[in-house]
């Protein structure tokens, strides 16, 4: 369905991973372009130590993103945006759970994580930009009960926020999202359960509902700016009608002092 959408997918991607880090909070050990030590090990070069990480050529990197993540759960055979919200998930938190993340949503069984024709018919009665609401409210909940969410939770939910805001261009429009502007060191860290966790127990409606209300807010807060200031504005103008016809009622009430002289009043 959108194999066009791998080379956006792959440079936003990229650019959220960033280069090699090793940070000491981070489970997936060395890392490069997202590529983590076990990878390297499974399918670059066995026995691969952090100075290979280090010197690994993105292409490397690149070769293991499209077999083993884009391939592995048939992205090309994805809409356009949930393609990518799918991809971004497998490759933060693994295959395994963004398999079975995509099958709950479409209310398939998660007791595998495989992308199978089941998900790939269901995927054509879903509203592709619903389910990647859905993928990344669930994404984000999942991140937020992780005990590393407190040193890297800045950085994943900037980036969850912005795999949504591109997923959802490409669902509306098909076309290229712009690269992220998330830097590596706020995105740094993997989100990584072993392939037996369950996806969790929140419901495809839950999600999509919850998913909702995050992707509006903005837009709820700018009309209520505008409502506050419309608002301000009425009372300023019924303020100084009232001032105008207050004064004008006063002046008509008072008659000047010429006026009564004439009038034989003075």
């Amino acid at each position: 369905m959108a194999a066009a959408s791998y080379e956006a997918a792959l440079a936003r991607l990229l650019k959220d991973e960033g280069g090699y880090g090793d940070h000491p909070s981070d489970p997936g050990g060395p890392t490069n372009f997202g590529i983590t030590l076990a990878d390297a090990r499974r399918y670059w070069k066995a026995g691969a130590t952090a100075a290979d990480m280090r010197a690994m050529p993105q292409s490397v990197a690149r070769n293991i993103y499209r077999a083993h993540y884009w391939d592995a759960l048939r992205c090309d055979e994805l809409p356009a945006g949930v393609d990518y919200a799918v991809f971004d998930y497998g490759v933060n938190s693994g295959v395994g759970r963004a398999g079975k993340v995509l099958r709950r949503m479409l209310k398939l069984s998660d007791r595998t994580s495989a992308v199978s024709d089941d998900v790939i018919a269901a995927l054509a009665k879903a509203v592709p930009g619903d389910l990647v609401i859905a993928i990344c409210a669930e994404r984000l909940a999942f991140l937020q009960s992780l005990k590393t969410f407190s040193v890297f939770g800045r950085g994943w939910t900037a980036r969850v926020n912005g795999v949504r805001a591109a997923a959802l261009a490409m669902a509306h429009s098909r076309a290229s999202a712009p690269a992220a502007s998330t830097s590596a060191e706020t995105s740094s860290g993997k989100a990584v359960v072993p392939a037996t966790s369950p996806a969790g127990p929140a419901s495809a409606g839950a999600v999509i509902a919850a998913g909702t209300a995050s992707a509006v807010a903005t837009s709820r807060i700018e009309i209520a700016a505008i409502v506050v200031a419309a608002a301000a504005i009425a009372a300023l103008v019924i303020f100084f009608i009232w001032r105008w016809r207050s004064r004008a009622h006063q002046e008509a009430a008072v008659i000047p002092s010429a006026e009564r002289t004439s009038n034989g009043l003075g």
